[in-house]
């Protein structure tokens, strides 16, 4: 099975450069004005998107990704209503990679199954669920599988030699490292010991690896884009559209293009990068 997340990194390989991963919560700050500004995202520069579901409880979340959630909620945004949002936008784009991120409990509200066959016709490559361990593959990570999504797990500073096997073994289309330990949005990557352990998780996998966490500037996602497959940038996104709201909360006139400047910035540092020799 190859899926469209193989494809791009085959391609990127190829262009001997790394992936600019770009995160957004879906339905922020409302239904429409999200989906324009991910339609913008792969002309500015983006690999790859990562879009949130947005959730009540997001515990792995820092304040501005927290946020993000409650205005896409708060604005009427469902799981549903994010898989219209994914069939929307791949009726303009059929070769950039979506992958949805968030947790399990709305999936399992959804009904694993019906959720699963929704996406894939919708056009979602994989999933990142944060809070599935590989223990509970059987859940949704399996199915998901068979049901040709990729299931992209998280690697920490804390994942050791012993814990990688398990956490790698059913994982596909890349690795997602987080590059620090905590919550989203709250330090900066060190980009000497994101290269190490890059390297160490690579003595363990084929599969590309990605970080993500603390990376906020061009400069930032140049060092990381170094040492890994791809570079991840959410909350300094997320921060950028909040930025531009108004006093209410709501879009501007200006929310998609702040958006969108920052990940043309951002796109130029991971492009920048020279990538170390294979």
């Amino acid at each position: 099975m190859s899926t469209r997340i193989d494809a791009r990194f085959a391609e990127l390989k190829k262009q001997g450069r790394s992936a600019f991963i770009t995160f957004l919560m879906a339905g922020d700050p409302d239904p429409a004005t999200s989906l324009e500004i991910v339609k913008a995202l792969p002309k500015a520069g983006a690999d790859i998107i990562e879009i949130g579901m947005p959730f009540t409880d997001p515990m792995a979340d820092g304040p501005a990704i927290q946020a993000a959630g409650l205005r896409a909620l708060k604005a009427g945004m469902t799981l549903r209503k994010t898989l219209a949002m994914v069939r929307e936008f791949r009726k303009g784009d059929n070769a950039t990679p979506l992958v949805l991120m968030g947790y399990y409990n709305p999936i399992y509200i959804y009904g694993v199954d019906k959720f699963l066959v929704d996406a894939k016709s919708a056009g979602v490559d994989g999933l990142i669920i944060v809070d599935l361990p590989p223990e509970e593959d059987v859940e949704l990570c399996l199915p998901a599988m068979q049901a040709g999504l990729n299931f992209i797990r998280l690697a920490t500073p804390t994942t050791d030699d012993k814990r990688l096997p398990a956490v790698l073994a059913n994982t596909s289309g890349f690795v997602y490292y987080v590059s620090i330990t905590g919550i989203t949005g709250s330090a900066s990557a060190n980009t000497a010991v994101v290269g190490e352990a890059v390297a160490r998780i690579k003595r363990h996998t084929q599969l590309p690896v990605c970080v993500g966490f603390g990376i906020r500037t061009p400069e930032a996602a140049r060092g990381i884009a170094e040492n890994a497959d791809g570079a991840v940038v959410g909350t300094a996104l997320v921060e950028a559209l909040a930025a531009s709201l108004d006093a209410q909360g709501h879009a501007t006139a200006k929310t998609v293009t702040a958006v969108a400047d920052l990940v043309a910035a951002l796109a130029q540092g991971v492009r920048g990068a020279k990538q170390a020799a294979e």
